[in-house]
């Protein structure tokens, strides 16, 4: 049967998939996507999805759908996979709150503590207030701490009313 989806690789990408492999770069599976490529570059081996799912322990559908996302995608995307356009869970902390919760880390733990623990940092970021309630952006109501100094202006309320009773 006539495959649907020939792979026809360039002399660059032939030369970019031999380093791969020969270099071992990237993940395993970069590298055993970069052999099989290989063995199925028309111009090459043009090994049958059998024989290559045979020589590389997979199956014969993997071996299809790679030929099919070189064709379809290209060879970028074929070979180091899809970039996500947004992470899987969207992030709880910006960038300037996880610098503070580091800091905050590397200081020296509460007395009667040898180390920080997630269950500290999480009482001492929070510090009675609810959750939702605190934020960096804006001090409390009451004027209040929730921190001891000096990481006092690390979580601040939201402004909400609901300010934690320090």
């Amino acid at each position: 049967m006539a495959k649907k989806y020939v792979v026809q690789l360039t002399a660059k990408e032939r030369q970019i998939l031999r380093e791969v492999v020969t270099k071992l770069n990237g993940s395993s599976q970069k590298v055993r996507w970069a052999q099989m490529l290989l063995k199925a570059d028309e111009a090459g081996p043009a090994w049958t999805d059998e024989r290559i799912a045979e020589a590389f322990d997979s199956r014969t559908r993997t071996v299809e759908k790679l030929r099919e996302r070189f064709v379809t995608e290209g060879f970028e995307q074929t070979l180091n996979g899809k970039k996500r356009d947004k992470p899987p869970t969207e992030k709880i902390l910006s960038g300037k709150q996880e610098a503070r919760v580091i800091a905050l880390r590397l200081s020296a733990p509460p007395k009667g503590y040898a180390n920080w623990t997630l269950r500290l940092l999480a009482r001492r970021m929070t510090a009675g207030c609810r959750v939702g309630d605190c934020r960096f952006d804006q001090p409390c109501p009451s004027g209040k701490p929730a921190i001891s100094p000096p990481q006092q202006n690390l979580w601040v309320h939201s402004g909400s009313g609901k300010c934690p009773s320090v």
